[in-house]
């Protein structure tokens, strides 16, 4: 584990809703952070129904909420994703998929903080702007 105040490596991808697979428009709802210095997996979400609805207004929100639930039952090694270490998981969460939920590329940075970082990214790439 890495010791107080030290910058550590992570990975992470957004997390997006294409409501309408054809049309490929899409909206961030989420990010799944991975730091393997720490053995730290995390996800946060912000599903705006409004944002989903603009692209598409006859989108099924309960089976994109059902979506965001099992990906984050998955960050926490629920149900079959129990036997992988969260390395394991990151890498299959951000495995490419052609469903209405879907990980975008992975990226990198520095962080003393990882929660704090998730915290940062979902307010910067998640959330509408004021």
């Amino acid at each position: 584990m890495s010791a107080a105040g030290t910058r550590d490596t992570f990975e992470y991808a957004l997390l997006r809703v294409v409501p309408d697979i054809e049309r490929g428009e899409l909206v961030n709802v989420g990010v799944l952070l991975y730091c393997r210095h720490r053995e730290h997996l995390a996800v946060r979400t912000d599903l705006d129904p409004d944002r989903v609805r603009a692209l598409a207004p006859h989108a099924d929100l309960d089976a994109v909420r059902d979506a965001v639930a099992a990906w984050e039952r998955a960050v926490r090694g629920e149900g079959p994703a129990a036997v992988l270490s969260a390395g394991e998981r990151f890498r299959w969460l951000t495995a490419p998929r052609s469903t209405v939920l879907q990980p975008g590329p992975v990226h990198t940075g520095l962080t003393a903080d990882p929660e704090a970082e998730i915290d940062r990214l979902v307010a910067r790439l998640v959330r509408a702007p004021s």
